[in-house]
């Protein structure tokens, strides 16, 4: 689909343009967090400890009198980097598995869905944080975990798509034209499987935003004292009573980007699968 019909179609969708228009603007924050930050998000001040919001602080400071609209705005760069990542993880992963298994089929097919149903058994997040565990806390081995438990839906969704099609006359024509192999399924069966892959994926972001901030506030996701929206939430569950504002704060922006992803999503399914109506 030509980029310029995309947009067209997606701003038919208020919702769906508000998504994409929020989430435009985290990823701006993210990229100009050193222009737009008014300190240092790691300066600790102990004279300004748990101010409230004021002139000198917009959204008060945290218990080490950090700046918290700093710390916010840097705390955009490891959120969006670990849904990259998982990003870049997942739909090669789950897209290669759910194609090879719905072409190929017989043991193949048998080998890779048995291993991704035994996958998909577990709890989701329960096994992320599992594998934090195990790997330790830090940005890349979040994203690792968290995209070690979400490829499996992916595959899934590809093998139907693929078994559907399998015997369509657009693939027949295809080998009739001895195209096969790799060449095949990267040019001919993957473009089949990436508007739905893509529809599904803008609506997971929203849960692996929280996801993320869940492993924050575990202490399992960025290292300290790099700013984190998970992490900063738990700083201000201690003095939550008193200092509502220190937790309050990242709490809304983690609504705001999730928020943002499911009205893009839902956005994105209607432009890329009409017929879901």
């Amino acid at each position: 689909m030509p980029a310029y019909l995309f947009l067209r179609r997606l701003r038919r969708s208020p919702a769906a343009f508000c998504g994409l228009v929020i989430i435009t603007l985290l990823l701006l924050v993210a990229l100009f967090a050193p222009w737009l930050a008014p300190l240092d998000p790691n300066w600790q001040d102990a004279a300004a400890r748990l101010q409230g919001p004021g002139a000198q602080h917009w959204l008060g400071t945290d218990s080490y009198g950090r700046d918290l609209l700093s710390r916010l705005i840097y705390g955009a760069r490891p959120a969006l980097g670990l849904v990259a990542l998982v990003t870049l993880i997942t739909l090669p992963v789950g897209l290669l598995v759910g194609i090879l298994s719905g072409y190929y089929g017989g043991w193949l097919e048998r080998v890779l869905m048995r291993f991704t149903d035994v996958v998909m058994s577990m709890p989701r997040l329960i096994l992320a944080f599992a594998f934090v565990a195990m790997l330790g806390p830090g940005l890349v081995n979040g994203a690792l975990a968290l995209a070690l438990t979400t490829w499996p839906a992916y595959a899934r969704q590809a093998r139907s798509e693929i078994q559907r099609l399998r015997h369509s006359d657009y693939l027949a024509a295809a080998e009739m034209m001895g195209i096969r192999g790799w060449r095949l399924l990267v040019g001919h069966i993957l473009p089949l499987c990436l508007p739905s892959a893509i529809v599904r994926l803008a609506l997971d972001l929203a849960g692996i935003i929280l996801a993320a901030a869940g492993l924050g506030f575990l202490g399992l996701g960025a290292r300290p004292p790099m700013a984190e929206w998970g992490a900063m939430i738990a700083d201000g569950m201690q003095v939550i009573f008193d200092q509502w504002w220190i937790a309050a704060a990242p709490g809304a922006v983690i609504l705001i980007a999730s928020l943002a992803f499911n009205l893009l999503g839902d956005g994105l399914r209607d432009v890329l699968e009409p017929q879901h109506d």
